[in-house]
């Protein structure tokens, strides 16, 4: 019996080495192992994914509610501080050659203009603009140079659907502001003089604005009404523009503005917001004395306008050419022109070059300018512009060395 009970455990115990054996060379193979960790990650990530769906049902929850706590609206700051030096040439210095020299558009000095703009909404943006220019203030040690800082602007911005959308500007409006033709960032690229900003219309001050456009497919319309108050008088004008997209990357702009005569009274002091309103017949005799002691308003000053055809071609991202050409309301024979070609690289270097003038009759050229500079990229947001401006104003010739350096944050 006992050998045999040995047999027995000696055979029990081979049996066992042999599954033992059989489950180690098992777990040591590649294929067992790599089905082993695929069970484990399908577990994982069976796991996450539903962690992921929880999130998701929460932010969807989230964003069809009105108190959307996901829902954050950035200010952008965006800001420049632009300097522009020149040594003129000319054969002497008298009021002729100065006044060829604003004409020109020459400004020299340091210009400094700051822009907070934030979302309101999905499709809306306000925005406040701040500018510190260079002014002489006389004092008892003599003429100095202060840089205040002044609010220049405030503006709201609002896109809806099927290309409506629409601007208010109560403070600093611009014509620029209104055009839908052109992008007028505060990194818009200049020349070395006016010739590069567009017509002249485009910068004129127009006080309080409020404007809509409206596009389709190859056509956008817009129209705005402004106010200016300027002491005890107001002016209303109207600026309107339609453009036309072409073939071939051209865009075509026709722009108009309307002034009318400026209504001024006497010892009336209005604020900016004040919008005076009369009515037509007086109430009684306190009406007849307040009629006789306060003379209604008169205009003093004669409407104008302006008419400006523009053309804009962009080659590719920096290349760009374009061309514009404005007659004055009083005098259809006085019109202004220019031709611009740049390239504003923010790589290596750029260039520019525009010509342009006043025509102020039938082979009279009154005024006529040329300019050309190099444009140098330091870093991404310096860049360096010397150049060169000849400007021929009557019978003064001017040449100037101009240099434009502009840093933007």
């Amino acid at each position: 019996m006992d050998s045999i009970a040995l047999a027995v455990q000696k055979l029990k115990g081979l049996a066992e080495g042999l599954v033992t054996g059989r489950e180690s060379s098992s777990r040591r193979n590649p294929i067992e192992i790599l089905k082993r960790l695929q069970r484990e990650s399908f577990s994982d990530l069976m796991k996450l994914r539903d962690r992921q769906d929880k999130v998701e049902r929460l932010f969807s929850f989230y964003k069809s509610s009105k108190g959307n706590p996901f829902q954050e609206s950035s200010t952008v700051l965006r800001g420049e501080v632009d300097f522009l030096g020149a040594v003129l040439l000319m054969s002497r210095v008298d009021e002729e050659h100065w006044g060829g020299i604003g004409r020109a558009g020459i400004k020299t000095g340091v210009d400094s203009r700051f822009r907070f703009e934030t979302a309101v909404g999905d499709k809306g943006s306000v925005g406040i603009e701040f500018v510190a220019n260079q002014k002489r203030v006389a004092s008892n040690d003599g003429d100095v140079l202060e840089t205040p800082l002044s609010l220049s602007k405030l503006f709201y911005k609002a896109n809806a659907a099927n290309g409506f959308s629409a601007i208010a500007i109560p403070i600093g409006a611009q014509v620029k502001d209104l055009d839908v033709a052109s992008d007028y960032s505060l990194q818009e690229e200049k020349g070395l003089t006016d010739l590069s900003l567009g017509p002249p219309m485009l910068h004129q001050q127009t006080g309080g604005a409020i404007g809509v456009t409206v596009g389709m497919s190859n056509v956008i319309a817009s129209l705005a009404q402004s106010i200016s108050g300027i002491r005890n008088g107001h002016c209303l004008s109207t600026f309107g523009q339609v453009v036309c997209l072409l073939p071939l990357g051209l865009k075509l702009s026709l722009l108009g503005l309307h002034r009318g005569p400026k209504l001024a009274g006497h010892n009336i002091h209005l604020g900016a917001f004040s919008i005076p309103v009369g009515f037509s017949r007086p109430f009684g005799d306190a009406g007849s004395r307040v009629e006789a002691s306060a003379p209604p308003l008169t205009p003093n000053i004669p409407e104008f306008g302006s008419i400006a055809l523009k053309l804009d071609s962009e080659f590719d991202e920096y290349k760009r050419l374009s061309g514009w050409i404005e007659m004055k309301q009083a005098n259809p024979e006085h019109l202004e022109w220019a031709v611009n070609f740049s390239d504003s690289s923010e790589d290596g270097y750029g260039w520019g070059t525009s010509l342009g003038g006043i025509l102020e009759g039938p082979g009279n050229w009154g005024h006529f300018q040329v300019e050309s500079y190099v444009k140098f990229n330091p870093s991404k947001r310096f860049s360096l512009k010397p150049g060169v401006a000849y400007v021929v104003d009557g019978n003064t010739q001017t040449l100037a060395l101009v240099l434009r350096s502009n840093w933007s944050i």
